[in-house]
């Protein structure tokens, strides 16, 4: 950076037109960018609260998902636990 290339050894004249011209400008340019920072932050933020919102509805999908194939493994699980404790069936014809 030219201005800065001779660390805290430099020019006094710069620093004093950088301070200057920052004291006459910052009163002007400070107020433009204030009323053109506020909206685009607050359309960030409703960005943002309109992701996590959807994000939290795909979230509860998702849940609603994995419950009810973990019902479904659990009900499984259930029969054939079932099938395996019950005695053979023995029909009419297998009687001796």
């Amino acid at each position: 950076m030219g201005l800065f290339d001779n660390g805290w050894k430099g020019n006094i004249l710069g620093g004093l037109a950088i301070g200057i011209g920052s004291a006459v400008l910052g009163p002007i340019v400070i107020p433009i960018l204030s009323r053109t920072a506020k909206p685009l932050a607050k359309a960030a933020i409703k960005g943002g609260l309109l992701m996590y919102e959807k994000g939290k509805e795909k979230l509860a999908e998702a849940q609603e998902v994995v419950e009810d194939l973990l019902a479904e493994a659990h009900s499984e699980l259930d029969e054939e636990a079932a099938a395996r404790s019950e005695p053979p069936k023995v029909g009419p014809e297998q009687e001796g």
